[in-house]
């Protein structure tokens, strides 16, 4: 690995091995999400307490403060919509020369084991890391699953993230599960936990977030876990102290509850 490649995984990764990469990708399939209307708003109270920002290069140059510090990691695949037929039926979205002019960190491109377009997504995943090797850029592949969430099982999040970091994926995103280990151990490069859905409570999110650490995954993609929340700079604090401060998952949800009294 070059200078460039380990120079911006530095940058996405910090020195305990630890990261909580904030996406606000989810407008290029959902359109104007909840709390997500006007990103910029969102995210500038949040910036503090994440290593890095998963952002689609529209939204990046339309409304995020170009000096940032925060490393971007760049939404590269995309392509179909949430009233649209099939959202596997992905392709790349942005050019090697955008991810360079952008000055992105790193890219993120969604795979889809077990769908109709698998080959297509795979495909799309391999022909970014040769490109990518190239500039000393990582990418990141995301083991997405559509609208079938029943898909989330140890059997499969660990047969995508196997394909995904054969295919040459410097960093792979998946879902938690239970026997989160059974994934983690099959991987031969960093996972990191998607949110998906927003959780039922905070201390739920804790709880996963914790456990996922513990079988070893390097840290989480949280969106809608965080910005959903009433209180994100508190859930974001708190998330913070789970991931680089080994808080256990009740602490966090009294270090929560605290920084939520405060307003």
């Amino acid at each position: 690995m070059d200078f460039g490649m380990k120079n911006r995984l530095s940058k996405v990764i910090q020195p305990d091995g630890r990261c909580f990469f904030l996406p606000i990708d989810h407008g290029y399939f959902l359109g104007p999400t909840q709390c997500l209307e006007k990103p910029a708003e969102t995210i500038e109270p949040l910036l503090p307490y994440c290593d890095a920002l998963f952002v689609t290069r529209g939204v990046l140059r339309a409304v995020v403060d170009p000096g940032i510090t925060k490393p971007i990691i760049l939404r590269i695949s995309g392509g179909p919509s949430v009233v649209g037929k099939d959202l596997a039926n992905e392709a790349i979205t942005t050019s090697i020369e955008e991810v360079i002019r952008l000055n992105a960190a790193a890219v993120g491109v969604s795979v889809f084991v077990g769908s109709d377009y698998e080959h297509q997504t795979l495909m799309n995943l391999a022909k970014t890391v040769d490109l990518c090797e190239n500039y000393g850029i990582p990418v990141m592949a995301v083991t997405a699953v559509g609208k079938e969430t029943e898909k989330r099982t140890p059997r499969y999040l660990a047969l995508s993230c196997r394909i995904a970091a054969e295919m040459g994926a410097h960093v792979v995103k998946t879902y938690w599960c239970k026997d989160f280990d059974k994934v983690v151990e099959g991987c031969p490069v960093p996972v990191v936990m998607a949110g998906g859905p927003k959780c039922e409570t905070e201390l739920e999110v804790f709880e996963f977030v914790f456990d996922g650490l513990q079988k070893g995954a390097i840290g989480v993609n949280l969106g809608r876990n965080v910005w959903q929340n009433p209180f994100p700079v508190a859930m974001s604090r708190a998330l913070q102290a789970v991931i680089h401060e080994n808080m256990a998952p009740k602490e966090a949800f009294d270090l929560f509850r605290e920084l939520k009294a405060r307003g």
